[in-house]
């Protein structure tokens, strides 16, 4: 399988971070990590970690937090434990699952590498860098165990997977969009204004931006359940409101897929 990388360095706002692409025929999948008042906040995948470690070598870091255990988030949790000595804070929803081998699709697999076992603590409801007290903001939906993280210095807002776009049009089979909904609502109370997502990057104006997807994810609620109160079925709804079909459905073999979007809102979780 010929995949192509490549790693992207910047800096904005005082935040350094690294994003890493990786392609195949036409998916193109990539992921963020952060690094600010020496924190870093998540750790890319497996697969990146040779492409990513320039960029953890440039680091002063305290303490890293992961905004939720997935592989493309955790993958590099291993190296930054054991080769940078520097400790770990998750959710205890899913820590105890990261101190065995993940499992998790081959597709996955094939993208993301496999991610080694590691060892993090709990993290609390906030906590402390150099210079700046953090909010730790329980944000279920994306998978049961993500967070997302508030600079409440800066007002910058770590958001993991709770953004990524505006309009979703797919989702993981086991994602949960009126979980999300409630969660995006929780997070729109805090103050802040720029948005750091793990997949889209630097978002300007990002309360905005996850307004937006607010709207969005609630305005489509409402037409599935009209449409599913006028008898259509889940593959009915589906057909008519994503015509589209993403590549990255056949590839994972329906682990990603619009339907999910639609039996997750009939099912409300």
């Amino acid at each position: 399988m010929l995949l192509k990388k490549k790693t992207e360095q910047l800096t904005q706002s005082g935040v350094n971070m690294v994003n890493g692409i990786v392609t195949f025929q036409a998916i193109k999948l990539n992921v963020h990590c952060f690094e600010v008042d020496g924190v870093l906040i998540d750790t890319g995948s497996a697969s990146l970690l040779k492409e990513f470690k320039p960029f953890f070598s440039q680091l002063d870091i305290d303490q890293t937090v992961l905004t939720h255990f997935h592989e493309d988030h955790s993958g590099g949790a291993h190296y930054v434990q054991t080769k940078l000595n520097v400790p770990i804070y998750m959710s205890d929803v899913r820590r105890q699952e990261c101190t065995y081998k993940a499992k998790y699709p081959l597709y996955r697999k094939l993208f993301w590498g496999s991610r080694e076992p590691f060892e993090a603590n709990v993290i609390g409801e906030r906590f402390s860098s150099r210079t700046a007290n953090w909010q730790v903001i329980q944000t279920p939906g994306h998978s049961n165990d993500h967070l997302v993280f508030l600079n409440e210095q800066t007002g910058q807002l770590f958001s993991g997977d709770l953004f990524v776009t505006p309009k979703t049009k797919v989702v993981m089979r086991d994602e949960s969009i009126p979980q999300i909904i409630s969660s995006i609502e929780r997070v729109l109370t805090y103050d802040f204004e720029e948005v750091f997502c793990n997949h889209a990057g630097y978002v300007k104006d990002g309360k905005r931006k996850l307004r937006m997807k607010l709207d969005y994810l609630q305005e489509l609620s409402g037409k599935i359940k009209h449409m599913n109160d006028e008898g259509l079925s889940v593959k009915e709804i589906t057909g008519q409101l994503f015509e589209r079909k993403y590549p990255i459905s056949k590839f994972s073999l329906g682990e990603w897929d619009s339907t999910h979007i639609v039996s997750s809102i009939l099912r409300k979780g």
